[in-house]
């Protein structure tokens, strides 16, 4: 009877053992960190941005061209994507938009590493460099070292994010990715899951785990070394955006010549604030490209210069051309040539200053103000009216988001053509000092004029 009592004491001391155990935060950590995951979620978070060649002792327009000269080769890459009627196992590999005019800062693993990326709304992708290096370009920040960080993990082939690669490959069970640039740029490494840090001691700090990133061990290119990697915020399911389930994000960018930071907005923190006038927000529906999932292109039905209606077919051909795009990592705004040349002659006609035939600024519309009498007076500028005629709403820009300054005695258009490459993207200046929400639940853009060096 004794040993029926001590055997039954045992056994009541033992199952009391594993629940405390079961409960114990080190036993229920997967939970826990599901918890807090979907608590950090519901709260959204903030990141600042910084322009690329912030920090450089450069001039506005000295920014501006730089970016011009980047947006050229992300136009023909974003091109080149959207009319690509070739699969990707005819080519080495999937060709990227990759460069972008905007870096984010974050930390990756377990101690967080910190470094900056490139946020980049035209891909989907989320990789960094990482050791061991076969071929690493040069970064301002130490290079990451899974093999220091205790919440590395490599992906599997079955994982769904493995197979939303446009060409995974497999070794040893273990998912493979290789990406190329337009610009020759590449970045190839093992797909893997870790924790990312959004934050930094100016915003309160969030930690996510599982975010399925590329670590590159070999990367090649100058069209990379803006910032030790990439963070896409396409639609696609590999995206920062869609790993997180966001039901919408926002970015406010600075203008060129501004010394302070952008910011990034994701979940419940995105979008207009209550104080927002709702005559404010211009808001029209996103529409998808079914050859293009990770884009993000609006109707845009015209543009008005002054009294002079420019109209615009934003359709799309059957190879997935034409449409127009917002994108935040294109300087200028890229037009169809027949809609570029309209707003050009309008402007020629209504400005009433003298065209700069001389090319040095590299924009395709100068305006020389310089003035012909002796000696010199100021020349006022009356600048017409410049709305884009979006489906469901017109957006207005202030002149600054449309014509940008060279020098003392000149002015530009910052748009250009497109020419023969078929698709309209707007670029990041007409978008300054807009709060820009992109809504994917309900599937919509709004802009919302904003201070966003005070956001």
């Amino acid at each position: 009877m004794a040993s029926s009592y001590f055997l039954s004491s045992f056994i009541f001391l033992e199952l009391a053992l594993v629940v405390i155990l079961f409960l114990s935060p080190a036993f229920s950590t997967p939970r826990r960190a599901l918890d807090q995951r979907q608590t950090v979620l519901q709260s959204g978070f903030r990141v600042s941005l910084k322009h690329v060649d912030s920090g450089k002792n450069l001039t506005k327009f000295q920014r501006i061209q730089r970016g011009v000269e980047r947006g050229r080769y992300r136009l023909q890459r974003l091109c080149a994507m959207a009319s690509a009627t070739i699969s990707d196992s005819q080519v080495d590999g999937p060709i990227r938009a990759g460069n972008g005019e905007f870096l984010m800062d974050l930390s990756i693993g377990t101690p967080p590493v910190s470094f900056s990326a490139i946020i980049d709304s035209g891909s989907d992708l989320i990789w960094t460099q990482c050791k061991p290096c076969q071929q690493c370009y040069h970064q301002p920040t130490p290079i990451f070292d899974p093999e220091k960080s205790s919440s590395f993990s490599k992906m599997s082939c079955e994982n769904h994010l493995c197979n939303a690669l446009p060409s995974p490959t497999c070794e040893g069970d273990v998912c493979q990715y290789y990406y190329e640039y337009g610009d020759d740029s590449t970045t190839e490494g093992v797909m893997a899951t870790e924790t990312f840090t959004f934050g930094n001691s100016k915003t309160s700090k969030v930690s996510i785990t599982n975010i399925g990133f590329g670590c590159g061990n070999d990367n090649f290119g100058n069209g990379l070394d803006q910032g030790a990697g990439l963070v896409g915020l396409g639609r696609g399911s590999l995206s920062l955006v869609s790993q997180l389930k966001q039901p919408k994000f926002s970015y406010c960018l600075t203008p060129f010549d501004d010394t302070s930071s952008g910011t990034l907005l994701m979940g419940s923190r995105a979008g207009a604030n209550g104080g927002t006038n709702a005559s404010n927000i211009k808001t029209t529906p996103l529409i998808k490209n079914p050859t293009q999932p990770t884009f993000y292109y609006l109707s845009l039905e015209g543009i008005s210069v002054g009294n002079t209606f420019v109209p615009v077919i934003s359709d799309f051909e059957k190879d997935g051309s034409g449409g127009v795009i917002i994108d935040c990592g294109t300087t200028l705004t890229y037009m169809f040539r027949s809609v570029f040349d309209g707003v050009k002659q309008a402007l020629i006609a209504q400005m009433g200053l003298p065209v700069d035939d001389s090319g040095a600024s590299g924009l395709d519309l100068c305006f020389t103000l310089q003035s012909t009498e002796e000696p010199p007076e100021p020349i006022l500028i009356n600048y017409p009216r410049m709305v884009f005629h979006f489906k469901g709403s017109d957006l207005e820009l202030p002149p600054t988001n449309y014509m940008v300054r060279d020098s003392v005695d000149k002015i530009c258009l910052a748009m250009a053509d497109s020419g023969i490459l078929g698709m309209g993207v707007i670029g990041n200046i007409q978008q300054q000092n807009f709060l820009v929400t992109h809504d994917l639940v309900k599937e919509t853009i709004s802009f919302v004029p904003t201070q966003c060096d005070q956001l």
